[in-house]
């Protein structure tokens, strides 16, 4: 290692290892931490990344995806998606989020057997390439566990080196009852290995085993998949379910200071490295311990905004933004070379937790009650006291605002717009899952096939039915993919919406979340308006405090403003976005 050329990396990352692994030589993992990350001759940049704005701008937008969300039984996977990337979101989005592209055993893809392998039943890594190389492309790191059935843990339990040491391993006796968990199951899972019984630790399933990083060759293990990863074009890594990767007998064994350590050594890696690394941790929990992930601008490049699906949906769902509005006028902007990534439905249910201390216990159970009277699901999860506690609703977003707390009415459409304009409005990068752009109705066939509440919103569409169906103008498939990326590209050319933009909530009815915006150089404002009532509303131009003397402009409709007529009329869920710049 050159060391005149790491110094600053030396100085940046001693610090951690030395916190994270205090009884190891550190200036010898320091020297296998570099040579794990930096392979085959490359070398770390002379100075790392200082914190920006440069690395996003108001033209990124992420689609989320399986590899076969899209199926026609002739082609890979891999490349009907990127066919329908090109032929229906160019322009629209600009980076394509693939959740887990690997050989796996359970959980759709996050029980991986081959962390260094594509799924063949998707394509291979000249597929992923390729997708890499029209759109800014995210890859998940399962760091957290492996599958039982893979190489890894095969051969953990032949006692097999490294892998005897790559497993936490607890007692039924020690102190777990105050882990923080997901699920229902039993935390500990026993084994019989060459070295006789163990009890591994199991946060997530029986499948899914958990790594020890307190073994610092898991970590260098896992810095190599991130190389192979940036080697194949992924410039988005998402480091999946993060929160849980130390645990320590006696504690919650979430957040933990070496977690957040681990994350920081990470995020010093991909400052350093030549190729532009954006991180983002997920980690589905309260604001707070979400917020943690910032640090102080040295972990989480981004993070993703928890509370908003299930604020977005109680507001479509009550007819009322005060919730909403509440949460958002406490949230902080992003530190300075950070961001929000804004959604309201993943591939993983609609999460409560993050409205904890947000959305009193009723309203919850309102939203509760509303989705299984339209045939979503409920999962659950385990509390200290034994006790359980919902964990997420499971739902399609476009099903979940099919009905609002006084029943169904006729404004489902426009209802399920203006809940994915009001994720385009905010400060930070919007995501979209690929079934909500498609208005994908629930699956209850998968449901019951596969005995998963989460399969309730992960279907797989025939591509030629597909493309049926988005060539017929009438379907609820083409209206919403139409008024979806055309507010996409309308978006992509207002600096207002850049993701570190100044953001202002306003204080306006309750039947309106709105927000002003204005952008980086105070060139452009606008007011992003969201009627999320079945009512229509007036709203004064007074309380937007429009500029007299500027001409204002609907960017959605293109109409303009008429400053004489002292305020705008907003339809029911109907959307404006008021700038000073067409």
């Amino acid at each position: 290692m050159d060391t005149s050329k790491t110094k600053t990396l030396r100085t940046q990352l001693l610090p951690l290892i030395a916190q994270v692994y205090p009884d190891i030589d550190a200036d010898i993992l320091l020297s296998q931490i570099v040579d794990a990350f930096w392979l085959d001759g490359t070398k770390p940049r002379k100075h790392g990344r200082t914190p920006s704005n440069d690395l996003w701008t108001e033209h990124d937008a992420v689609l989320i995806s399986y590899g076969n969300s899209i199926l026609d039984g002739a082609h890979k996977p891999l490349d009907l998606l990127h066919d329908f990337l090109l032929r229906r979101l160019k322009g629209a989005v600009n980076g394509v989020h693939i959740l887990p592209f690997f050989p796996y055993t359970s959980d759709d893809g996050f029980a991986v057997s081959d962390f260094r392998s594509v799924d063949t039943q998707l394509g291979d890594w000249a597929d992923i390439n390729r997708i890499g190389d029209d759109f800014h492309l995210m890859s998940d790191l399962v760091l957290n566990h492996v599958s039982s059935q893979g190489t890894w843990f095969n051969s953990y339990l032949q006692g097999q080196e490294p892998y005897d040491q790559f497993f936490f391993e607890a007692s039924p006796d020690d102190d777990l009852k105050e882990v923080v968990r997901p699920r229902t199951t039993p935390l500990l899972q026993k084994v019989e290995t060459a070295n006789g019984p163990r009890h591994v630790w199991c946060t997530f399933s029986h499948d899914q085993i958990d790594l020890d990083f307190r073994n610092p060759e898991v970590l260098l293990e896992f810095l190599r998949i991130i190389r192979l990863h940036v080697d194949n074009g992924v410039r988005i890594v998402r480091l999946d379910a993060v929160a849980f990767l130390w645990k320590e007998i006696g504690t919650p064994s979430i957040h933990l200071p070496q977690t957040h350590a681990i994350v920081q050594l990470m995020r010093v890696l991909c400052d350093f490295a030549a190729e532009t690394i954006i991180l983002l941790t997920e980690t589905n929990v309260p604001k707070a311990e979400n917020l943690s992930y910032f640090g102080n601008r040295n972990e989480a490049h981004a993070i993703y905004n928890f509370p908003l699906p299930p604020l977005i949906l109680h507001a479509m769902m009550s007819g009322s933004a005060h919730y909403l509005r509440r949460w958002q006028s406490g949230m902080p902007p992003a530190q300075f070379g950070c961001a929000y990534l804004n959604f309201t439905a993943s591939h993983d249910g609609i999460g409560m937790r993050p409205v904890e201390g947000i959305l009193p216990a009723d309203e919850q159970a309102k939203m509760i009650d509303t989705i299984k009277d339209i045939g979503g699901l409920v999962s659950m999860r385990a509390l200290p006291d034994g006790g359980q506690a919902p964990y997420e609703i499971n739902t399609t977003f476009y099903d979940a605002t099919s009905q609002t707390f006084t029943g169904q009415d006729d404004h489902h459409f426009d209802r399920f717009v203006c809940s994915q304009t009001i994720v385009m409005s905010l400060e930070g990068i919007p995501a979209f899952y690929i079934h909500s752009m498609l208005a994908t109705p629930n699956d209850h066939a998968q449901v019951e096939r596969r005995g998963m509440n989460r399969a309730i919103n992960r279907h797989r569409w025939d591509y030629p039915t597909l493309n049926d169906l988005l060539d017929d103008p009438e379907t609820p498939q083409a209206r919403v993919l139409g008024a979806l990326t055309e507010r996409l590209r309308i978006r992509s050319a207002q600096p207002a919406f850049h993701p570190n933009a100044t953001q202002f909530t306003m204080p306006l009815d309750n039947r309106v979340f709105g927000v002003w915006r204005q952008s980086l150089d105070r060139h452009q404002s606008i007011f992003a308006l969201h009627n999320v009532s079945a009512e229509t509303v007036r709203v004064d131009h007074m309380s937007m405090n429009l500029i007299d003397d500027e001409p204002w402009i609907d960017l959605l409709s293109g109409d303009p403003v008429d400053m004489d007529a002292g305020g705008l009329t907003l339809a029911p869920y109907q959307c404006r976005w008021i700038s000073n710049r067409g």
